[in-house]
């Protein structure tokens, strides 16, 4: 499957009703440039056409910021220029992130009827108030329950919610009723995270200014344990350390970027990946709109050196249902790698924290506990 991804392509929609406290992506509380924005994504998306050498795109996704925060019309100008532009599989994943408090049955009607969009992925994080409110969102609990009631019977069978655990507020008992909430409404697919404290974020701020209460990291294990144990009873497949999905609905843009696929990444601060080089845009709205040349897009490229694609593909395989493989570490590398990593691997083996399947290497679930660590040392010293 490594090797036979077809590319994506990401929308960076930056526009949010209110900035989340630990949200650490760029976008902006306001939507005074979103006319103008939408032409020049159109215009970035012409003068980079060429860059996934007219492969087929297999995955289109709308992500942000708050992509439900354009009209239902924009969204379709942009799907209709990725046509004219681009090989789009007819059967192409078109994924919209959206938030409780844009949907309307209106808006949903028209997402439905009037576009090629065929996922929707809400944000809803918790069913409970008091957890919302600290994270700083926009809705409650009652909206997001009317928000999926809403999509599901307009028809999106294909869809996920986001569920945050580790929340100062959310006990384990709350844990456990947001799973249960979500079980209930039958979504085939969960993306959930664990809270994280990013530096200059707005929710760092206030903790160090004693405002909010810290994290703990006992109360995030647990409620990894618990997710684990019944996303389990439930059918769910753990393909990613944060996703599960009932069979057949895995999240093909997001497998993309795990089992090293390509992509082309547009709007402000967006990532494009093409297996050589990695590059990303400008964050900065105005210059953004102001882009006439791929130079003025593009903040900064880096051409990736053998060690860096091999840390990659550790950092990002060891975090799948698919694992490590040395036979691809062999096929792609240089023979070292392998020697390298099935060396530093052993004590891992041994603590029973990675299995190996053949020339596969999988985390266990105390393995996943330690996931980011386990790559890090795996991983090879530039020279």
């Amino acid at each position: 499957m490594y090797c036979k991804l077809m590319p994506g392509i990401y929308l960076h929609i930056p526009f949010c009703k209110q900035k989340c406290h630990y949200c650490n992506f760029y976008s902006l509380a306001s939507l005074k440039y979103r006319d103008v924005f939408v032409d020049a994504l159109l215009k970035e998306m012409h003068l980079r056409r060429d860059y996934l050498h007219d492969k087929q795109i297999s995955t289109v996704y709308f992500g942000g910021g708050t992509p439900s925060l354009l009209h239902p019309g924009e969204i379709n100008r942009i799907i209709r220029q990725i046509e004219e532009l681009f090989d789009l599989d007819s059967h192409a994943e078109i994924t919209l992130e959206a938030n409780p408090d844009d949907l309307s049955t209106e808006y949903l009607k028209a997402l439905k009827t009037d576009t090629a969009v065929n996922r929707l992925s809400m944000g809803v994080q918790s069913f409970f108030d008091n957890d919302l409110r600290y994270l700083h969102r926009v809705h409650d609990g009652n909206l997001a329950r009317k928000a999926i009631e809403m999509a599901k019977q307009i028809g999106f069978e294909n869809m996920t919610i986001d569920l945050i655990y580790g929340i100062p507020t959310l006990t384990d008992a709350k844990w456990e009723k947001n799973l249960e909430i979500f079980f209930d409404y039958n979504i085939p697919h969960l993306s959930s995270y664990a809270l994280t404290v990013e530096p200059k974020t707005a929710l760092w701020v206030l903790i160090e200014r004693q405002k909010l209460k810290n994290t703990d990291e006992d109360q995030s294990v647990r409620h990894f344990e618990i997710l684990l144990e019944q996303t389990r009873q439930h059918g769910f497949e753990q393909y990613e350390i944060s996703n599960f999905a009932l069979p057949g609905f895995y999240a093909k843009h997001n497998s993309t970027y795990w089992l090293g696929g390509h992509y082309l990444g547009l709007g402000p601060s967006a990532h494009s990946f093409n297996g050589l080089s990695r590059q990303w845009n400008v964050k900065n709205m105005k210059q953004y709109i102001e882009l006439n040349s791929i130079e003025n897009i593009v903040l900064e490229k880096e051409v990736l050196t053998e060690e860096q694609r091999y840390n990659e593909y550790v950092m990002t395989s060891l975090r799948t249902s698919w694992g490590c493989d040395t036979e691809h570490i062999l096929n792609g590398f240089d023979k070292k790698y392998v020697a390298y990593f099935q060396r530093k691997i052993q004590k891992y083996l041994k603590q029973n924290k990675v299995i190996q399947k053949g020339s596969i290497y999988i985390l266990t679930d105390t393995g996943k506990l330690f996931a980011d660590g386990i790559a890090g040392d795996l991983f090879v010293d530039e020279d």
